[in-house]
This record gives structure tokens, C-alpha cells and sequence, in this order.
């Protein structure tokens, strides 16, 4: 190894981010990935580009094709082109327009058993002939890292940032550690593959998870080579983070390795001039949804909207991650409650969750049919009563005749109108509880609980539910309301989930100022915890399923939302005033800057040499961007920050860098100033790890052979050059 090494720019590095979801939606991470591009692309511009599959059934629309610029970028995909793979290059067409680049991983499955064994031989990852997913991810990973490898021998002297979220990305950092390809690597996990399965499973996960046996649960479940995927991409990467601070626990039980830090996600919030616009947006959303409420409930239409509250849980279909169980169970207190305290206080919850469905139910197509029938009649006797009501008024009837007779306006024919359109909104059964025909109604967990409890919209019921099996949107003959419009038009989201890594749902409630429920098993609960002080009193109810047993859970659920019911209409507006001024902690102006911080440790772990007598970071305080409020909205929320710009803030560990006396560097962010085991403060344990690997592989696979990079020795010479500077032993420095 010569003496000086090739030097690469870490002041203006070039930024890969690898995912399955980029152009291709499936699920949560693409919403992730796809709001976050502008704040992205306003750090990096065009040093930012994108990687994922190519999925011919969506790219076309997602993606504007375009030659690259960059000659690095040119020559490596013409290698690559010349040795068959298929691959999109243009701009991802949404706002921000970043690059992006898509692989087609069908054009390289004739290297599949060659790329399967090699994995095999490099880390023992064993992979089983059938799972499609799987293959797919093998493909992928060996194509990114055949791509990364090339690009560093053509770009030799600019730092390369490659960020990859999820195991299905994942291969490739384990990939390029083993090829010694120079480069620097960030793992996020957004839920672990193990996790999902045990929950799903109905195990205690939390209070076992420090005693499962990995290997065998996994194995048991048979997904022990998607496992060894996730695992190695974890391990390998020079900075592993997770979403949350439960994910990050559940990661270093699971993935046997302490995350570095937290990198929660955010959304694109846009702020309202006025604090009364948001409040009328819910207003004019919430008149739509009483026109459905209406339909539903014809014939026993028999409670006032104006003293009505809609609750709502909306997300996948998971019965009990998604603390479904628990919200009806609830439902059935609280509907206790109110009739005990003979309140006249109706509650309408929804549950929208997909299923299987055949076909929407008779009933639900005809009680909006009979209102709509009953609207338009009222329609054209009133426009009749106004004609015949300015034609009576217009005419001189002498003196002290002004008096106009009932009769004189509504005449017997629209009285038989009306009346024909009245005896039509009668039933003799009560109004349904679904909106469609279930494809297995006798075996849905959610109709057999209502059914348990005994929720069935009777009169006397202070609580109905209406299960809602399908995603809203505006085109639906039911309630044609897009999601957006029907949660602003609502009044409380409940969530209490039991696995809930991140939580977009109470977060885009806070974001349209809608107050929400949720736990402290949900990665967004964490975050609020740890952001603010009494989080209830800004509308964001934390239900604790970690340390109470699930009776008590559940009797705090009721119990939040019977409080939330008491509350008078000001008083609600007031709290909804509340949550909308926390949006900025969930802007990506300000998350975002975590992913930025992660990036820079990434580059200081793989280049300590280039940042030796570089600048400290100032630790300058963030603009949260609350402001200032009307003297009539109540004090702004107390922040719990100690120290820290923003809550998810790794940059305490550039700031002291220089100064380390030991390989590791536990970062503090305590109400106690202690280091509290069990919780996971901002950031969380980062260590400098050794990034040199064990032998070469690839050596017979594309992309493989031998690549400039660090080795021992250059990590032991910048060790030294620390240990000058921070007057502490050589020895005591090499990690």
C-alpha cells in the first residue's frame, strides 16, 4: 500500500440513495423517499441520485428519460450496458425532479445461481430456489454494488455516499465491504423482518425480546436467509440507523447491533397564512362526511351532527399491530360510559382498513340513494316556495294584507312529494356496520369483535362504528371523500398500535392539526415523548402498552377519549390550533437535517485523515419555525431539548470527534443526565468501527476485483495522527 493514498473530496460528495421503492410504490418507504427528495436535492443538486428497480409497469409514467452528464456516470453504464444490463437513467418526475437510476434486474437472471453461490462462499448466506422476492433482491444487490464499484474507478477523486434503506436494498453494502470498493455506506432499517413476523405472530414481543434466539425464530418462520440479508447489511454498514427509538431497541436485540442514531421521518408540511384557514378546511370536510352519516343512518337518523365526534384508525389491514383489538374494545367502554353518564354526545368511529371484499352491501348504495332522492326533492319544492313566496310578495294586496298562509306556498302536490320521500327513509333494520359484502364475513376479526361487544348502531348506542373496508377516494359512491378530506373533517385519529416502527398516520394528523391517539410502542409516540413536555396537552394522547398490563391499556384509551368527548367545541378548536403548530417538528426543513448528519459521520468513519483541523460545528440552535402566536392561542409547547439542535441530532458526535480519547463515544440526551439503559436518547451509541474487511470476493462476478480503499494500515496511521492531536497513546486509539 503506497504512503499517500488517493484522496478523495469529502466537501462535495456525490450521494447515492438505494432503495426498492424508488419509482415503484408498494408501501411506506416510498412516501419516505419521495418526500424527502426536495430537501435533498437542495443540499446536493445533481450530486444526488436516486437507485431501484426498473418496474416497467409504472416507470414509464414515473420517469423522463434523459442522457447522463457526468462522465464517470457515462462510462459506467456503458460498461454495463455492453455486458447486457438494462437500466432507466432520466428524472424522477416528482416535486424536486432528482436523477434517478433504475436497474432491470430480469436482464440479469441468467447470473442468478453464479451471484447465489458467490454469496454463499462470501458470507454463507444461504438462499432457497423459490422465493421470488428473495432472487429479486439478490439481483439488485449485485447489480448495485457491480454499478458502485465501477463508478468510484472512474470517479477517484470525490467522495461516494451510498445510503440504502431496507434489506431488499441491503445486499449491497456487505457486497462492496467484501470487494474493498471505496466507499462509504448508511444502513436504514425501517422495521425489522423479524419483528413484523413475531407480532404478526401473537407472541409478547417486547417483554421476551431480549431472550429470543434469532437463528431459530427466524429459521422457524423461513425467512432465516432474508435474516442473514438484513443482518449483514446492518453489520456492515459504516453507520446503521432506524426510524425510531423502538425500532432501535427491537434492531440491537434482533440485528445484534446498537444503532448509531435515529433518523425519524417527516412530511412536506405547508404552513397557512392564517391560523382559521385550517379550521375552515375542517369544517367544509366535515359537512361532507355528515352527508354520509346521514345516508348510513336513514331511518334511524336520530342524533344531532352539531354534538357528533368522528374517531377514526385508518392504515393496513393488521389486526393487532395496528391495535384494532384494543380501539374496539374501547369503543365498548367508552359507549358504557356515555350511556351511564347519559350523555348526548354521539361518537361515529371508523375504521378504514382493506380487506377482501366482493361488492359494496344494498344497504350502504341505498341509504345515500334515498338522501340524495330526499335532498333533490327538497331541492325543487324549495326552489317552488321561493317562486310562489316572491311572486305572493310582489303583488299589492291592499292595505293590511301582508300575512302569507302556509298553505298559499307548499301545495298539496309537493306536500305528497315530501311525504313519498319521508316513508322512503323508513328500515325496520338496523344500519350496517360495514359498508361492503366481506369476502369471509364470518371469520373477519374485526366483525366478530364488533359482534362480541355487542356494537350493532342500535338507538340506544352513544357509539356507532362504520367499518370501512377499502382506501378512500373521491370516486367511491359511498363516501367520496379523498383521504386528506376525511381526515381534516374528522376530530380525533385513535392508533394504538402494539407495532408501529414510525407511524405516518398520527403525524399526518398532526400535520392538518386533527388531534391523535397513540402509544408508546409506536416509533412516533417515542418521538413525541421525547420532543415535548405533557404531550396531551397539545392534543397528542400517549397511551402507555409497554409497562401496563393490556385491561389497564385499554381503560386508558376509553379514558382519553371520554375526556376528549367532555371537551366543549371551543375547546376543541382550541387544541386542534395546538397540534397544527407542532407540524414543524415533523417537517423534513427540519428531519431532514439527521439524514445529513448521518451522511457526515458516514464520511468522517471512512476518512478521519480529511477532517483532521477542520472546523467544530458551531452547535447552532435550529429555527423550529413555531414563531410567534396570537395572544389568544395558549403558550407555545415546551420542547425537550438539552443541548441538541433538533430531537433525532447526531451532530454532537462531529462536534467532538477531535477530541475522543477512546474508540467509542456514547452520546448523551438525559432528563437526568444520566445514560438510561432501556431508553434510546438522540443519538444513540456510535462507535468507530473498523471498516477493513477479510478476503476479496467477486473476483469471478461483474463489479468485483480489486478497488482502491482503506486498509488497516491507513486507519492505523489516522488513528496516530488523532492521538497526536488529542495527546492519548496510539494504542489506546485504534479501535
Amino acid at each position: 500500500m503506497p504512503d499517500d493514498p488517493l484522496k478523495r473530496d469529502v466537501q462535495n460528495p456525490i450521494l447515492f440513495e438505494c432503495a426498492w421503492e424508488v419509482a415503484n410504490k408498494v408501501g411506506g418507504i416510498y412516501t419516505v423517499i419521495k418526500t424527502k427528495v426536495p430537501v435533498t436535492m437542495q443540499t446536493y443538486g445533481d450530486r444526488y441520485t436516486l437507485i431501484g428497480p426498473l418496474i416497467y409497469k409504472t416507470a414509464p409514467m414515473e420517469v423522463e428519460t434523459q442522457e447522463p452528464n457526468d462522465p464517470a456516470l457515462v462510462a459506467t453504464l456503458q460498461s454495463m450496458r455492453a455486458q447486457g444490463v438494462k437500466c432507466l437513467y432520466g428524472r424522477w418526475l416528482i416535486e424536486g425532479a432528482p436523477r434517478v437510476l433504475l436497474f432491470d434486474t430480469g436482464s440479469q437472471y441468467h447470473r442468478l445461481d453464479e451471484w447465489k453461490a458467490d454469496l454463499w462462499n462470501l458470507a454463507g448466506i444461504p438462499s432457497p430456489p423459490n422465493d421470488h422476492e428473495t432472487n429479486e433482491t439478490i439481483v439488485f444487490g449485485y447489480l448495485v454494488a457491480w454499478f458502485l464499484g465501477e463508478y468510484v474507478a472512474h470517479k477517484a477523486h470525490t467522495a461516494v455516499v451510498a445510503h440504502f434503506h431496507e434489506w431488499q436494498a441491503g445486499l449491497a453494502i456487505p457486497l462492496a465491504r467484501k470487494r474493498h470498493i471505496d466507499i462509504t455506506t448508511v444502513f436504514t432499517t425501517h422495521a425489522t423482518l423479524l419483528g413484523r413476523y413475531l407480532c404478526a405472530g401473537s407472541v409478547d414481543f417486547y417483554n421476551n425480546l431480549s431472550y429470543f434466539d434469532v437463528d431459530h425464530e427466524a429459521g422457524k418462520r423461513g425467512i432465516y436467509h432474508r435474516y442473514c440479508i438484513e443482518r449483514a447489511a446492518a453489520h456492515c454498514a459504516d453507520v446503521f440507523t432506524t426510524v425510531s427509538g423502538i425500532t432501535a431497541w427491537e434492531s440491537e436485540h434482533l440485528l445484534k447491533r446498537k444503532p448509531d442514531g435515529v433518523l425519524p421521518n417527516g412530511l412536506n408540511v405547508v404552513k397557512f397564512q392564517a391560523m382559521h384557514e385550517f379550521q375552515n378546511l375542517h369544517a367544509t370536510s366535515k359537512e361532507k362526511i355528515n352527508e354520509f352519516v346521514r345516508g348510513h343512518f336513514y331511518g334511524h337518523y336520530d342524533f344531532d351532527l352539531e354534538n357528533t365526534i368522528y374517531m377514526f384508525t385508518a392504515g393496513r389491514y393488521e389486526y393487532r399491530n395496528k391495535g384494532v383489538d384494543m380501539f374496539i374494545e374501547s369503543l365498548a367502554r367508552l359507549n358504557h360510559r356515555l350511556q351511564q353518564s347519559q350523555s348526548k354526545t354521539t361518537v361515529v368511529a371508523f375504521i378504514i382498513m382493506p380487506a377482501a371484499t366482493n361488492s359494496y352491501t344494498i344497504e350502504a348504495l341505498k341509504g345515500q340513494a334515498v338522501m340524495k332522492q330526499l335532498r333533490d326533492t327538497v331541492t325543487e319544492v324549495q326552489a317552488r316556495v321561493g317562486a310562489r313566496l316572491f311572486e305572493h310578495a310582489a303583488r299589492f294586496h291592499g292595505e293590511g294584507r301582508t300575512d302569507v298562509a302556509p298553505e298559499d306556498l307548499l301545495s298539496a302536490e309537493d306536500q305528497v312529494l315530501l311525504k313519498r320521500r319521508i316513508f322512503a327513509l323508513k328500515r325496520h333494520t338496523l344500519p350496517p356496520i360495514v359498508t361492503h359484502n366481506m369476502a369471509d364475513d364470518s371469520n373477519d376479526p374485526i366483525l366478530n369483535q364488533l359482534r362480541r361487544v355487542r356494537l350493532f348502531n342500535t338507538s340506544g348506542d352513544r357509539v356507532k362504528v362504520i367499518f370501512h373496508p377499502e382506501f378512500l377516494n373521491s370516486n367511491n359512491p359511498i363516501l367520496g371523500l379523498d383521504y386528506e378530506e376525511f381526515v381534516r373533517g374528522c376530530h380525533l385519529g385513535v392508533f394504538p398500535s402494539y407495532y408501529e416502527p414510525w407511524g405516518y398516520t398520527p403525524a399526518e394528523c398532526t400535520v392538518m392539526g386533527i388531534p391523535s391517539v397513540t402509544t408508546n410502542l409506536s416509533g412516533f409516540g417515542c418521538f413525541m415523548e421525547d420532543s415535548i413536555h405533557n404531550p396531551s396537552d397539545e392534543g397528542i394522547y400517549i397511551i402507555d402498552r409497554r409497562s401496563t398490563s393490556i385491561d389497564d391499556s385499554v381503560n386508558a384509551l376509553a379514558n382519553s377519549m371520554f375526556d376528549f368527548v367532555k371537551k366543549t367545541r371551543r375547546q376543541r378548536i382550541n387544541q386542534r390550533n395546538r397540534v397544527e403548530r407542532l407540524s414543524p417538528l415533523l417537517d423534513w426543513k427540519n428531519l431532514g437535517l439527521e439524514y445529513e448528519k448521518a451522511r457526515m459521520l458516514a464520511l468522517r468513519r471512512a476518512y478521519p485523515d480529511a477532517f483532521i483541523g477542520a472546523d467544530e460545528d458551531n452547535g447552532e440552535d435550529v429555527e423550529w419555525g413555531f414563531g410567534e402566536f396570537p395572544v389568544s392561542v395558549q403558550a407555545s409547547p415546551r420542547l425537550r431539548i438539552s443541548g441538541l439542535a433538533t430531537p433525532g441530532d447526531l451532530g454532537t458526535l462531529t462536534e467532538e470527534m477531535q477530541r475522543l480519547e477512546t474508540s467509542d463515544y456514547r452520546g448523551h440526551w438525559s432528563r437526568t443526565g444520566e445514560d438510561e439503559e432501556d431508553e434510546y436518547p438522540f443519538p444513540l451509541v456510535m462507535k468507530v468501527r473498523s471498516r477493513a474487511s477479510s478476503v476479496m470476493s467477486g473476483a469471478s462476478t461483474p463489479g468485483g476485483g480489486a478497488f482502491k480503499s482503506l486498509s488497516e494500515y491507513d486507519l492505523q496511521k489516522a488513528d496516530a495522527a488523532l492521538s497526536q492531536v488529542n495527546g492519548v497513546s496510539t494504542t489506546s486509539a485504534i479501535a
